[in-house]
């Protein structure tokens, strides 16, 4: 490995470079709706990865694919591949439907003054049993849209409350990519991240769903909409909360949603055994982008770890933030400049995850804390960019039900990932981890 060198760290200059650039021509000059997202990013990593490749002087090719072969190699990144596929199997599998059902018969047990409230709720259940916040937003959206157009509530209000909640899951779920990378990356289990992430989002979410209930009482309502829905359909979506929860592994956790709805599928008639292998095929395919981006990026931080990269960014960090308590806010810091700059949370974790790795150990970070600062921080960050995926799939869906939105009415009405970072701030200086974790599991 060579002395640190701050030119190793070009690679990721290059990648926010072309990112950004080309997300927006496509956005603002060329009006591509989710200009961002047409931006393909495995193209971005590739010629980050052949900058990092004709920097690394002195080696072989064959050694060069040596080194990033290790990097690509590591235990970790099998497992989050795994899991990836899995978790996109389990969505292809429950399918809508299902989600829509709990969506669904909650609102229909529910006074019509407490329908944003319930909706909050409902989008943190989904965004945590499904895993993804954009899936999230994308079922509940059209029930938000006719939750405003029935009872009076402001549909920027209604818009926010999903995306909020949505952003919960995202943070929290056992099956959600975020947390699957920054456990997977930073070695810890799933369960004990949830636990030390739990302590943080509660107070923000209870908060939140004070702020709407305030809201929602001083709003004239008139009705609400509710469609048809099967119980039956909400069983894998439950079977897997309860499994993730209760710390059941997460392959596990994982092949019982999909077997559950496999069954319920086939027995309802819901889809045939084609369909059903079809769904499985589809819903695993949707991972493979982030599958191959990991891939990339572990190759790429290979490179730049041997070059010396990460010793002059960790360098440069311990100059500026001394202590854990500070160490901590670099590491949210880290991954929230990465998240700007790429718009997707899950990329913004896995390139942050072997700089944060090594940010921990220097200031005595458990893995535990350091996978939730890194969920916690993308997420905040990604719930706020007006060029992220989760406000612009809420804007499409609403545009195509027929009514205008712009993005910065809903950052304005998004209370949850506000928020969240003061409640992250606070339990990273005013609060030691012992008291917000299992202490028989803590050794700080």
């Amino acid at each position: 490995m060579k002395k640190s060198s701050i030119s190793s760290l070009i690679p990721i200059g290059v990648f926010v470079v072309f990112y950004l650039t080309l997300g927006i021509i496509f956005e603002y000059v060329m009006k591509i709706p989710m200009g961002f997202y047409n931006v393909p990013v495995v193209v971005a990593f590739l010629v980050a990865l052949l900058v990092a490749v004709l920097q690394t002087k002195g080696v072989k090719l064959d050694e060069k694919f040596a080194i990033m072969g290790n990097g690509i190699g590591d235990k970790n990144i099998i497992t989050m591949l795994l899991i990836f596929l899995l978790a996109g199997v389990f969505v292809g599998v429950a399918g809508r439907d299902s989600a829509e059902s709990v969506a669904y018969f909650m609102l229909s047990v529910t006074p019509p003054r407490l329908a944003v409230a319930v909706l909050f709720i409902i989008s943190c259940f989904v965004s945590t049993a499904m895993g993804t916040s954009v899936g999230t937003i994308t079922l509940i959206i059209p029930i938000a849209v006719s939750i405003s157009e029935g009872s009076g509530f402001s549909l920027p209000l209604c818009v926010g409350t999903v995306v909020g909640g949505a952003m919960f899951g995202d943070n929290l779920s056992f099956i959600s990519d975020t947390t699957i990378a920054a456990c997977n990356g930073q070695g810890c289990k799933m369960k004990d991240k949830f636990r030390t992430n739990l302590a943080i989002v509660v107070p923000a979410a209870l908060i939140t769903l004070a702020i709407i209930l305030v809201l929602s009482f001083k709003t004239e309502i008139a009705d609400r909409t509710i469609k048809e829905y099967d119980l039956l359909k909400i069983l894998p979506y439950v079977l897997v909360l309860i499994s993730g929860v209760i710390g059941i592994n997460v392959f596990i956790t994982l092949l019982i949603g999909i077997v559950t709805g496999s069954i319920i599928m086939l027995a309802t008639g819901s889809a045939g055994f084609p369909d059903l292998i079809s769904a499985m095929g589809s819903g695993a395919s949707g991972m493979f982008e982030t599958s191959m981006v990991a891939i990339l990026v572990s190759a790429l931080c290979a490179l730049i770890r041997y070059n010396g990269g990460f010793d002059a960014l960790l360098n440069g960090i311990r100059r500026v933030f001394r202590g854990k308590k500070s160490g901590q806010l670099g590491i949210g810091l880290l991954v929230g400049l990465m998240d700007v700059a790429t718009a997707n949370n899950t990329v913004a974790i896995v390139m942050a995850n072997p700089i944060a790795s090594e940010m921990a150990e220097d200031f005595g970070i458990s893995p535990r804390k350091t996978a939730s600062l890194l969920d916690t921080f993308s997420c905040i960050t990604q719930g706020f960019l007006p060029y992220g995926a989760q406000i612009l799939v809420a804007l499409s869906v609403v545009t195509t039900l027929g009514y205008d939105l712009s993005a910065f009415e809903v950052i304005k009405n998004l209370f949850y990932p506000m928020l969240l970072l003061i409640s992250s701030l606070i339990f990273i200086f005013f609060i030691p981890e012992k008291k917000i974790t299992n202490e028989a599991v803590i050794s700080e």
